[in-house]
């Protein structure tokens, strides 16, 4: 897999936003991604040092669509990743604090 594949998206939320402080940062990464190929690609594209990646598999919620009809949305994979004390932090989120 390529690295732009296995990072989809970055999570932008209040929390997540807190631990860029801290140069700890959230992507939805492709589901059959592990954690090492996680820590390349992120070192890769942002062209830092990764110190530890944690993952959550979250689960599609349900969802109701019109009266009698009802299903889940698609379940996901997220990745909190956390870069080393010398490594510089990703500017994407630099621009958002």
């Amino acid at each position: 897999m390529i690295a732009h594949d296995i990072i989809v998206r970055p999570i932008i939320t209040e929390k997540s936003m807190l631990g860029a402080v801290n140069k700890v940062y959230t992507f939805e990464v492709a589901k059959t991604a592990n954690k090492i190929e996680i820590a390349k690609a992120c070192e890769a594209v942002f062209k830092v040092k990764v110190a530890k990646v944690n993952t959550v598999s979250v689960r599609g919620r349900f969802r109701r669509q019109g009266r009698n009809n009802g299903g889940y949305t698609k379940s996901w994979k997220k990745a909190i990743i956390t870069l080393t004390e010398d490594s510089k932090p990703i500017e994407f989120f630099e621009g958002m604090m």
